[in-house]
């Protein structure tokens, strides 16, 4: 089963899809017919009652493991005659029966109590501790207690922020809870979502009101739509910078948006955000965990790798799998026949392989034992191959390690030391940020294309620096882990550094399948990995630390995982800039205390310098 997925051309995917469908019936039949639905208030241990449908199937000759998913997002419909034509993960498995809960968590939508971003963990899952975990635990012993027709069995699934909660309700987990499968989950708002290791993402300005206003009441509509960010300039990168300082937010949010006063108020990684990392708690787990990301998820990459890093490190011998596709934020549920990313495209059906081959392998193993096929560890995309490959473990340790380094005339080197003494010098100007799109964007809360984007109106530019390989004459493959040692001047105080790993294809290139017309083909820069680091926070993220003008300093970036084979023919290249705007939001490169709090006085220019003795290591980093 998991042999490379192989390539078929669009009608046969499309027409395997529809025969695959029909057989199972998911054409001629619907949720509607094959389930019931029920709502309940479920009590907590304070007494809050969080808000639960639950789909059974009409056929109770059987019994049915159940599977649980919790959100902030809503679960609608909630009128209690209505029933999705879908429901769970995929139809695979709401064919195959399984008895489907959906939640509000707390202080969303139709549920009781308070909303809080990342809800804290709280060890021990003691009697007076509120968290996910417990809201988890208490709703799962309702369900056994309550329903029919079970087997005792219950798994998770969620993606996004649902993902969060099911990779929280790992522990102290209730002894039912035998199969979970976070997907895109958020585990450290620090460095995910809403920074990056603690560069601010300017982007999701326009999320703030999603999460930053408590309901009044119970509700089936969102509250905080009428705090959307209105304006007539639909040009992304115009908006943002007659914006300006990001104090000017204030404007649209004021102090009534309690989580946008918390952003700005904490500009650095104390008791607040470190009480909301989950990944020191994924300790004592013992059952099995399947954690999906896409390689190209714009919103939540750094979550599905360090939380299966983190639960095999903590937990060794559970049955542990990672799975990473060529998708863009939770694009493995959406199947649209041609898996396509902005100009990219990857293959066909890939979205229908991961939910037919994989998840429902998964949860059918786990919570119904029928084991007939095995996953392997790690099943990674090769998002130069378009090709699957499977591991035993993650960060491979049978694949070579490289390191690039950075020689005069623009040459980036492979295992090789470039020439001593070398020095390479760019102004960057907050007035005139690198913009990370290529092409005009819309205001957009999660900007997915730019993922894969065309790097040459990068390349174009005097403030970003650009190294290229000879074109090369074999598939070179680059997998693993990836560390920046980068060693910087500034002669400013402050300063960004975004390091960019790119796949720049031949000059002469066929055209890109399925991408739009007017993009050429030949020379085009594939963006396949990218990371910023504010330089404040160079020697740890809690206390930001100045840098002396002009003296030679270490800047290290850990990109997140790559699994990407460079085809004869192309070139490797990097691009070091340090500003990537409206993306992320501009450094004042002036030393401020709180960058939220910056006046335009303190936006500066800046001459960077990077050091020829600067290195990239890929692989297993130690």
């Amino acid at each position: 089963m998991l042999k490379k997925f192989q390539k078929t051309n669009l009608l046969t995917a499309v027409l395997t899809l529809a025969f695959l469908m029909q057989y199972l019936g998911v054409k001629s039949q619907t949720a509607q017919t094959i389930y019931t639905k029920k709502i309940y208030e479920i009590p907590m241990r304070d007494g809050i009652k969080l808000h639960t449908i639950v789909y059974t199937p009409k056929d109770t000759s059987k019994i049915y493991p159940i599977l649980m998913t919790r959100t902030c997002y809503s679960i609608a419909p909630y009128e209690a005659d209505k029933i999705p034509q879908k429901i769970g993960p995929n139809s695979y498995l709401m064919m195959d029966g399984y008895i489907f809960v959906y939640q509000d968590v707390r202080g969303r939508f139709m549920s009781e109590g308070e909303f809080t971003t990342m809800t804290p963990n709280i060890p021990g899952n003691e009697k007076n501790g509120i968290d996910e975990s417990s809201d988890t635990y208490d709703s799962i012993d309702w369900l056994l207690e309550n329903l029919k027709g079970h087997n005792g069995k219950v798994g998770m699934w969620g993606v996004s922020y649902p993902g969060f909660y099911t990779a929280a309700a790992l522990p102290d987990a209730h002894p039912a809870l035998t199969a979970s499968s976070p997907q895109a989950p958020i585990s450290d708002f620090f460095f995910d979502d809403f920074h990056h290791n603690g560069a601010f993402l300017q982007s999701y300005l326009f999320a703030y009101p999603v999460f930053g206003y408590q309901k009044s009441e119970k509700t089936s509509k969102g509250w905080y739509n009428q705090h959307f960010i209105k304006t007539d300039n639909k040009d992304g990168y115009d908006f943002n910078l007659k914006l300006g300082s990001l104090k000017n937010v204030d404007k649209y949010y004021k102090e009534d948006n309690f989580f946008w006063k918390e952003t700005i108020e904490h500009p650095n990684y104390d008791s607040f955000w470190q009480a909301r990392n989950l990944l020191p708690h994924l300790k004592n787990v013992n059952h099995a965990v399947m954690t999906v990301g896409g390689l190209f998820d714009a919103e939540d990459l750094y979550g599905p790798f360090n939380i299966y890093k983190t639960l095999e490190t903590n937990n060794p011998g559970i049955n542990n799998t990672l799975v990473m596709g060529p998708w863009a934020h939770g694009d493995w549920h959406r199947e649209t026949g041609k898996q396509l990313l902005n100009h990219i495209y990857f293959g066909d059906s890939i979205s229908t392989f991961f939910m037919r081959e994989i998840e429902r392998t998964f949860f059918n193993c786990q919570l119904k034992g029928e084991c007939d096929k095995k996953l392997p560890e790690a099943l990674i995309f090769d998002s130069g191959k378009n090709s699957w490959s499977s591991f035993d473990n993650w960060p491979p340790k049978n694949l070579p390690a490289f390191e690039l380094s950075f020689d005069k005339n623009g040459e980036l080197l492979i295992n090789k030391k470039s020439e001593a003494g070398l020095e390479f010098s760019y102004t960057s100007d907050p007035a005139n940020p690198v913009p990370y799109r290529s092409e005009t964007e819309e205001l957009v809360f999660t900007p997915r294309a730019y993922m894969t984007d065309d790097q040459r109106h990068c390349s174009k530019r005097e403030d970003v620096l650009s190294f290229q390989t000879e074109v090369l004459t074999e598939d070179f493959t680059l997998s693993g882990e990836i560390l920046a040692k980068l060693q910087v001047a500034v002669n400013a105080k402050d300063a960004d550094f975004i390091v960019k790993i790119i796949d720049v294809f031949p000059d002469k290139n066929p055209p890109l399948i399925y991408a739009n017309s007017k993009i050429k083909a030949a020379g085009y820069q594939m963006l396949v990995r990218s990371e910023i680091m504010r330089g404040r926070f160079r020697d740890g993220f809690e206390k930001p630390i100045a840098f002396k003008p002009n003296e030679k300093t270490a800047v290290n970036i850990k990109l997140q995982d790559i699994h990407h084979s460079f085809k004869k023919g192309h070139r490797i290249m990097i691009q070091i800039q340090s500003s990537w705007f409206p993306l992320f939001d501009r450094n004042p490169q002036t030393f401020v205390e709180n960058i939220y709090k910056a006046d335009a006085k303190d936006f500066k220019k800046a001459k960077i310098t990077i050091f020829g003795d600067s290195v990239i290591k890929i692989g297993n980093i130690e």
